[in-house]
């Protein structure tokens, strides 16, 4: 599997994240979201338990419009 670079987080300072790339797979779309662990109390306790294999970031919603970009591409190729 490989990951394209489709943004950073404008704000975001030289080398720091979030970041948001894309996938190759091809039995279905995925994305590598590179972000701020999260390790709010409240938050973690509202979401209830994390498998050991999984983990919580938190993606600023500006970084999304990567995805709404890439989205509205894939849709003006159909």
């Amino acid at each position: 599997m490989r990951a394209k670079f489709l943004g950073k987080d404008p704000e975001s300072l030289q080398g720091d994240s979030p970041t948001l790339f894309a996938t190759d797979r091809t039995d279905r779309t995925t994305y590598i979201a590179q972000g701020w662990k999260v390790t709010d109390p409240q938050v973690l306790a509202d979401v209830g338990p994390v498998p050991d294999h999984e983990t919580l970031i938190e993606i600023p919603e500006d970084v999304l419009t990567f995805y709404a970009r890439r989205y509205q591409q894939k849709e003006g190729d159909n």
